[in-house]
């Protein structure tokens, strides 16, 4: 990655909220009754959350989950609920739950779902963990750490799809025909990485200034070796890039020609299922586009179902 785009994600993952403590995996999941903080000095925390250690067997490392559920979800037990991952949780998870409380506010704007965040391996930093863990081969980029490891990107996709994934269905109420995929920078290449790899993990994604520059445009390439054995990709794929993400405004990254060229190469192959909006946000970049790209990437995916109108 070059380093301005490292230190704006860096940056980006700094303003990210401590969270729980964590808590051994059981075979249910109890009620969460606390609706206040706590308070003594005691570290602030997202009320209503549960946090999770999901280990990966393979690499001995342990991951947390940060679950939310909807208002309703004890009140409703045979409702199933969309179910939407979100890489970088230390940050993205807070965030994204409060937006899905607000914009209900003034009346049911976007369904309820359950949220996941997917943190780091315990013991690492937030930078080599999704270096590792959300790149999709090992040739790392100038300028980063000499020590920095790069490439692990589908050990973490077989994590991902043999453990948490059954760990989430297996414990809360998702409708597993309805998981969907948030991911920023790095963890946007990850997503695309799995909608060419294992496009069956989600049906939707919300993708947020991809990386798509990473090793010379890996992810174009294995764009052109899906295209070449599938003739569809049933997804529905909210794309969007901040304006002055770009050498016109200093950035030393084309991400938001990029993000335009990956779109149009999409739409070329008329996948019959596929369903693409790209959004190019005017006046943001990419410390200050996430916020409003997660917002419209709600309203894509989990827009309410208009009520049908009463005959008169």
């Amino acid at each position: 990655m070059r380093r301005k785009v490292i230190l704006g994600c860096l940056a980006l993952l700094l303003a990210g909220s401590a969270m729980a403590a964590t808590a051994p995996a059981v075979t249910s999941v109890p009620p969460t009754l606390q609706v206040e903080q706590r308070g003594g000095g005691q570290p602030y925390e997202v009320i209503g959350s549960e946090v999770w250690d999901v280990p990966d067997p393979v690499s001995a490392r342990v991951y947390q989950v940060f679950v939310a559920l909807p208002a309703g979800y004890a009140e409703n037990p045979d409702r199933r609920y969309p179910v939407l991952y979100v890489t970088d949780a230390d940050y993205a998870f807070p965030l994204i739950r409060q937006m899905a409380r607000r914009m209900n506010v003034e009346g049911p704007r976007i369904e309820d779902f359950i949220l996941v965040g997917l943190s780091y391996a315990k013991g690492d930093g937030g930078m080599p963990s999704r270096r590792r863990d959300y790149t999709p081969t090992p040739n790392a980029p100038s300028g980063t750490p000499a020590d920095s490891v790069h490439g692990g990107g589908a050990s973490y996709l077989s994590y991902l799809d043999s453990q948490v994934l059954p760990f989430i269905a297996q414990h809360y109420r998702t409708d597993e025909q309805r998981r969907l995929f948030l991911g920023h920078s790095y963890g946007a290449l990850l997503g695309t990485q799995i909608l060419f790899e294992r496009p069956q993990l989600f049906s939707g994604y919300i993708l947020g200034s991809p990386s798509y520059w990473y090793d010379q445009y890996v992810m174009e390439r294995q764009e052109s070796r899906f295209a070449a054995a599938h003739r569809d990709l049933p997804a529905r794929i909210y794309m969007y890039v901040g304006e002055r993400e770009a050498p016109a405004h200093g950035g030393d990254a084309d991400m938001v020609g990029d993000a335009r060229r990956m779109q149009k190469v999409l739409a070329s192959r008329s996948y019959a299922s596929l369903q693409l909006q790209l959004d190019v946000l005017n006046d943001e970049d990419h410390l200050t586009v996430a916020p409003r790209g997660f917002m419209q990437g709600l309203e894509y995916l989990l827009a309410q179902p208009a009520s049908p109108s009463k005959a008169e």
